[in-house]
């Protein structure tokens, strides 16, 4: 079964990326949604993602400003395997 990452509008080309390496890419809009995905991916120029400056997720966040999408790949590898 693919990962689910969600991932922040404006990050087309993370997206077509990593739904080419097999990834189920969604883009989530509300933080109830967070903790279904199994990594977030934002732009970084954001703090405030999700609507709520303090939101909290069991998901992991990568950060992906200044990132290539093959970075930002690598990165989810290390962290959700």
């Amino acid at each position: 079964m693919p990962k689910k990452i969600a991932i922040e509008d404006g990050l087309t080309n993370v997206k077509k990326y990593l739904r080419s390496q097999g990834y189920d890419v969604e883009t989530v809009e509300n933080v109830a949604d967070a903790d279904k995905f199994d990594a977030i991916i934002v732009t970084g120029l954001n703090n405030n993602f999700l609507g709520i400056g303090d939101a909290a997720t069991k998901s992991p966040v990568i950060d992906a400003s200044g990132l290539t999408p093959e970075e930002i790949h690598e990165n989810l590898k290390r962290t959700i395997g």
